[in-house]
């Protein structure tokens, strides 16, 4: 089968936005999907997934709500009385801001619309040796979701996840970003302002390394 097109999880974060700026090279036709889910940054977010959606003139664009994930709780993405983790990524335990198998929800929905409209691959920026150590970016979890499509769908369907940033670290990401003309100053990594970016939460902590070790500097406003 040939895989010229696909759906894109774009959060409008930097893994997002540059896994958006590979599909964009490989198919013909790219949907962008993007999920609410009661994070905390939700505004800021939608902002920088609509900039990017229209930097790479997607096909089709789609915005669900999943709010139930806030409803169901157990992260400090989604419980504001749940401190954040500042100041710290390197660690074995998995960190508060894990979002209790997210990854399959998004995962459900954005094969379930590659169904619909009759598209072929399902991109999403997880990366597993430099993340925060979450359960749902791992490439075995991949691998079976990938099973789990297959047997769910339509035999017609052969939808197929794509993890092209899996293995990279963020260094390698933001200079993948750079060769591509990603538009990263159109992101938002930032789990707790939507104004300017802590520089201490979990996810600006790996952002702010990465551009470091790549020797670019982070074009996004920090406070």
């Amino acid at each position: 089968m040939m895989y010229n097109s696909a759906v894109c999880l774009v959060s409008g974060g930097l893994d997002s936005c540059v896994t958006a700026a590979i599909a964009s090279k490989k198919v013909q036709r790219l949907a962008f999907l993007h999920a609410i889910y009661g994070q905390r940054t939700a505004d800021r977010e939608l902002k920088a997934f609509q900039e990017i959606a229209d930097f790479f003139n997607a096909t089709a664009s789609l915005v669900v709500d999943l709010t139930y994930l806030k409803k169901i709780g157990g992260s400090a993405l989604t419980n504001t009385t749940i401190p954040l983790p500042i100041g710290e990524y390197n660690r074995k335990e998995i960190p508060i801001s894990y979002v209790p198998f997210r990854n399959a929800n998004l995962l459900s929905v954005a094969a379930s619309w590659a169904e619909a409209i009759g598209l072929n691959q399902i991109y999403i920026g997880a990366v597993e040796e430099d993340s925060s150590g979450y359960p749902d970016c791992r490439r075995e979890f991949f691998s079976h979701f990938n099973k789990v499509i297959d047997v769910g769908t339509k035999p017609e369907t052969n939808v197929k996840i794509c993890t092209p940033l899996i293995q990279m670290s963020k260094a390698q990401i933001v200079l993948k970003g750079i060769e591509l003309n990603a538009p990263l100053d159109l992101t938002w990594s930032c789990y707790q302002n939507n104004k300017n970016a802590c520089g201490e939460c979990d996810s600006c902590l790996l952002r702010l390394r990465g551009f470091e070790q790549a020797g670019i500097p982070d074009p996004i406003p920090y406070l």
